[in-house]
């Protein structure tokens, strides 16, 4: 699905010829940063694995051949939400014979923040498959990031609205139909002219490997030195959202438990296709910001889509301090001084 490039450099392709710049230099700390240091991981993770024990064990495979999960899995976002005090809704559509819906919840400063986010992530799994990485992980991050930004103190709350999204089809046989979920979204934000300042797509958020070698990268990036090791979070966006990518980017520098790799490309990707390929690519489509977020997918988890992508695969560690990044890069954005 994605790969990365070194944070503080980005890929521009000009008259056919791959050019690298370096534009990011390492970020500074950001003041008041220490609320999200002292997150308590273990207690992130020890959640995170409640996520996906419910996801892949309880429920399984979510995909459109057993629709009685996938409502089983919309029903438990729902909950989730419900329950850390937010007030979710569904936005449901049909595909073929059944109703299936994108489940949001709103985390916002007031009614007019200086900024709007979306973070989603895809809640379907590939037919066959229980998808602990592809996407259980990213459904289990995105509920704790709601979970953290929702437990702040209304002193604390970040000047910004964050909008989580889970989106209900992205697998095959509907990815690259008008009816994948967030298809369904960008679609109707676009309508409604809906401020969204940057999108966030978690896409296989879960899956480390350490051994040299074990990372890997689309042709051309495997030959520009880039690590070999797969303990990085990578960060992809279109050339129309670098601004919002580095300022993401940025914030992850914070956190020195989370290397972070980002990659911008032009054309909205279509230079590099592997890259589109989730749900970010929806809402490049339809003009909005946006980002990829991963851990590589395929160019790194020999698991993809096989009946192998397990939650004893995940390194919860590892998704535990993408909690604490997202939550670092939202808290960047100071609350209005009160005088």
């Amino acid at each position: 699905m994605s790969k990365g490039f070194v944070c503080g450099q980005f890929f521009r392709v000009t008259a056919g010829v791959a050019i690298l710049l370096l534009v990011m230099p390492p970020a500074p700390a950001l003041a008041g940063d220490k609320d999200v240091s002292m997150l308590d991981i273990q207690q992130v993770s020890a959640r995170l694995k409640v996520h996906l024990t419910v996801l892949t064990r309880a429920i399984g495979e979510r995909s459109v051949y057993r629709p009685e999960n996938l409502k089983k899995a919309q029903d438990y976002i729902h909950s989730i939400f419900r329950d850390i005090g937010l007030y979710p809704r569904r936005q449901t559509y049909q595909y073929e014979q059944m109703e299936v819906a994108n489940v949001e919840a709103e985390v916002s400063a007031g009614i007019n923040p200086s900024k709007r986010y979306v973070l989603g992530a895809h809640y379907d799994s590939v037919d066959g498959t229980v998808g602990a990485d592809d996407n259980a992980s990213a459904v289990a991050v995105m509920l704790e990031t709601a979970r953290q930004l929702t437990s702040l103190k209304s002193d604390q709350f970040p000047d910004i609205s964050v909008k989580f999204v889970a989106f209900a089809l992205e697998e095959p046989p509907v990815y690259g139909t008008r009816l994948m979920g967030s298809r369904v979204y960008a679609r109707n934000a676009g309508k409604t002219k809906e401020k969204i300042d940057g999108m966030v797509c978690l896409e296989m958020v879960g899956y480390t490997c350490h051994t040299p070698g074990c990372q890997d990268y689309p042709f051309p990036l495997m030959y520009f030195g880039y690590p070999q090791k797969g303990n990085f979070i990578g960060i992809v966006g279109n050339f129309k959202s670098r601004r919002f990518a580095r300022g993401l980017a940025q914030a992850f520098l914070n956190n020195p438990e989370l290397p972070v790799v980002s990659l911008t490309v032009p054309l909205n990707g279509w230079i590099l296709p592997s890259v589109r390929l989730s749900d970010h690519a929806s809402f490049w489509d339809e003009g909005f910001k946006a980002v990829m977020i991963t851990d590589s997918a395929f160019y790194r988890n020999p698991h993809y889509h096989l009946l192998s992508d397990a939650m004893d695969t995940l390194d919860f560690n590892f998704m535990s301090r993408l909690v604490q990044s997202l939550l670092l890069f939202f808290q960047s954005h100071r609350p209005p001084t009160i005088k």
